[in-house]
C-alpha cells in the first residue's frame, strides 16, 4: 500500500505550552471539553486505527509508561486518567482521507493541585494480509504512536515531593529470583532525576548479601514502583532479612527507610523452582553413570561373544585338520 497513517495534535486555546507536541491543558473543576487529534490516511485502502487512553504508571526500571499494562494504580491516585478522559475504541479511515479523533474530557467536581497525567495511544489495526503472514510465522511490525496529555488547574511549582515505602518482598521476575522494594510517589506531580540504592542483609547481621542501585529514574504522579534487587542466579534462602533503602532526587528529595521482611520456606521453594538461571549444587548424575556402565557392559558382552565365536571356529578348523591328517596316514 502506498502512503500510510499519520496524525496531528490540534492544540486548543487552553494549551499552556504551545511549543510541545502533546496536550498540556489548563482546566477548571467540572469542565467538559472535547479536544482533537487529526488522523490522516494517505494510502489507497481503508484502515482502522485502534485508540486507547491510559494513565501514566511507573515500571520497575523507573520509566513512565502510558499503555495497557498490568501495573496497579497507587492508593494515592484520586482521579485515574481513564475515568476523566474517554476515547472511541477505534476509528475507520477511508482511503486518502482525514478524520478528527474526538477526545472527551470531564474534570472532577473538586478542585485539585497537580497533574492528571496520561496518554492517547494510536495503532493501526492489522490488515488481513498481515494476519495471515503472522500465522505463517512471519514477523509483522507494529507501530504505536503516543500523544501525552497533562491536565492541571493551577501551577504545580509548590508541590513538595513525598515518597512512601509500602513493602519489601520476595518474588520472581522473568523467571529470575528477585526481592522487590515497593514504594510510592504519593504526590500529583512528576519525580525526575531519581536514584534508588538498596542493600539487603540478614536481620541479625550487617553483611550485605544483595544490593542494587539505579540512577536517572522517573516516577509518574501518584504512582508506585516495584524496584527489583536481583539475586544474580543464586538460590533464594528462607529466613529473616532487612532492607536499607535510600531514594534521592535531583530536586533535593531524600528518603531513607529500613524494613524487615521474611522469606518463607514455601516462597523460597516456589521461586527457586521458577528460576531458569539458578546455579545448581554439583552432584552425581546417576542417570549418566548408569548409561556409561550399561554401555561398558554391552561392549564387554560383544567382545566376549566375538572371542567365543573365534575360538569355536579355530577349534573346528583344528578338528578338521586332524581328521584330514589321520585319513592320509591310513592311505
Amino acid at each position: 500500500m502506498e502512503g500510510g497513517f499519520s496524525y496531528e495534535v490540534i492544540r486548543p486555546e487552553n494549551q499552556i505550552d504551545k511549543g510541545v507536541g502533546y496536550f498540556d491543558l489548563l482546566m477548571k473543576p467540572e469542565q467538559k471539553q472535547t479536544v482533537k487529534i487529526k488522523l490522516n490516511n494517505t494510502g489507497d485502502k481503508e484502515i482502522t486505527i485502534l485508540v486507547g487512553a491510559y494513565g501514566g504508571k511507573t515500571n520497575s526500571g523507573g520509566v513512565i509508561e502510558y499503555s495497557n499494562n498490568a501495573i496497579e494504580n497507587d492508593k494515592s491516585l484520586k482521579y485515574p486518567f481513564e475515568s476523566v478522559v474517554k476515547v472511541p475504541k477505534e476509528v475507520k479511515l477511508a482511503a486518502n482521507s482525514s478524520e478528527d479523533l474526538n477526545i472527551e474530557i470531564a474534570m472532577p467536581k473538586s478542585e485539585f493541585e497537580g497533574y492528571i497525567a496520561g496518554g492517547i495511544l494510536l495503532q493501526e489495526k492489522d490488515a488481513e494480509g498481515a494476519k495471515s503472514q503472522s500465522q505463517q510465522g512471519m514477523v509483522v511490525n507494529k507501530f504505536a504512536y503516543l500523544t501525552g496529555m497533562l491536565l492541571s488547574e493551577k501551577k504545580t511549582d509548590n508541590i513538595k515531593q513525598e515518597m512512601k515505602l509500602n513493602r519489601v518482598y520476595a518474588t520472581s521476575k522473568n523467571h529470575r529470583n528477585v526481592i522487590n522494594v515497593n514504594y510510592s510517589n504519593i504526590q500529583p506531580d512528576f519525580v525526575d532525576g531519581m536514584t534508588t540504592d538498596v542493600q539487603i542483609m540478614k536481620a541479625d547481621a550487617d553483611e550485605v548479601v544483595y544490593d542494587a542501585k539505579k540512577s536517572q529514574m522517573r516516577m509518574a504522579p501518584n504512582s508506585m514502583i516495584d524496584f527489583p534487587i536481583s539475586l544474580e542466579g543464586s538460590e533464594m534462602v528462607p529466613g529473616d532479612y532487612r532492607a536499607k533503602i535510600l531514594v534521592t532526587t535531583e530536586a533535593g528529595g531524600r528518603w531513607e527507610w529500613e524494613q524487615k521482611f521474611t522469606i518463607t520456606d514455601e516462597e523460597a521453594d516456589k521461586y527457586n523452582a521458577r528460576d531458569l538461571t539458578l546455579v545448581q549444587e554439583p552432584g552425581l548424575n546417576w542417570r549418566l553413570i548408569l548409561l556409561i556402565v550399561g554401555g561398558l557392559l554391552l561392549v564387554l558382552l560383544l567382545i566376549y561373544l566375538i572371542v567365543r565365536k573365534m575360538n569355536k571356529e579355530r577349534r573346528k578348523k583344528e578338528l578338521i585338520a586332524k581328521k584330514l591328517a589321520a585319513k592320509k596316514k591310513k592311505e
